[in-house]
């Protein structure tokens, strides 16, 4: 069962998160991170920015692994991943530019894209710290309903739901991708430490889908329930559907301290 952390709201998700990263990063200099864009993460960065500024926090030889991208958008499209992470990640922190890597930007070409991403990945030791979000539908990444549970990073078709939902980051819905190239559900489960972020009503189905619905391709996010280290972090909206919200309460004020996160 992954631990499931009920907060007041976004601000002290970002603190707890971002305070959970920047401790890695001072036991591990060269911390390899699993970076989601959207909405959900952006108090996390905006947390952790704070800690390396006012720690003195030494990030020069962190590596990151963004989760997806969209397939199509012209090099320097600001709403192309490699643009927001560069955006909200990369030059808020601090890091090295050259570390971090956007799925099919370096491929040969498209069809290999996902195969030299996993190579990347494997050739880093892996993800250390994995960030994710969690879509209406379930998805995680770009991996949508229907999505192999042992899936690699690969090009991915997008419902129509979630391009909807994108849809506000763009002029028009009709100038949201189509396709995506997104790391695979089971390169996902590969990370030591997942971190999975939902806030507000509109996530509550998928939270509760996830988190204690039936393990099944049809609910990506129900995958973390395989991982042997998930941290949950939700807010009361997101968490309103959830059958055993005391439960995770009462286990996380008994948790012994020396466990950590």
């Amino acid at each position: 069962m992954a631990e499931v952390l009920i907060v007041k709201d976004q601000q002290e998700a970002g603190g707890i998160v971002g305070r959970a990263i920047a401790d890695l990063i001072a036991a591990k200099p060269d911390a390899v991170l699993g970076l989601a864009t959207g909405s959900t993460p952006l108090r996390v960065y905006e947390a952790l920015a704070g800690i390396v500024a006012a720690e003195g926090l030494d990030v020069s030889h962190v590596r990151g692994f963004a989760l997806d991208e969209y397939v199509g958008l012209p090099v320097g499209h600001p709403e192309s991943y490699r643009a927001v992470i560069t955006r909200e990640v990369v030059e808020p922190l601090g890091l090295d530019p050259a570390r971090v890597l956007v799925p099919g930007e370096n491929a040969t070409s498209i069809q290999t894209a996902g195969e030299d991403y996993e190579a990347a990945i494997a050739a880093a030791g892996g993800v250390d710290l994995q960030i994710l979000g969690i879509g209406r539908t379930g998805h995680i990444g770009f991996n949508e309903p229907g999505s192999s549970l042992a899936s690699r990073t690969r090009v991915k078709t997008l419902t129509e739901p979630t391009r909807i939902d994108n849809a506000r980051f763009f002029d028009s819905p009709d100038d949201v991708p189509v396709h995506c190239i997104t790391q695979g559900i089971g390169t996902i489960l590969e990370a030591r430490h997942v971190f999975l972020l939902a806030f507000g009503d509109a996530k509550a189905d998928a939270v509760a889908a996830a988190l204690e619905g039936p393990v099944t391709a049809s609910s990506p996010g129900s995958a973390v329930q395989l991982h042997r280290h998930a941290t949950v972090v939700v807010d009361e909206a997101a968490a309103a559907h959830l059958k055993l919200s005391d439960y995770y309460r009462y286990a996380l004020a008994h948790k012994p301290d020396w466990q950590g996160l």
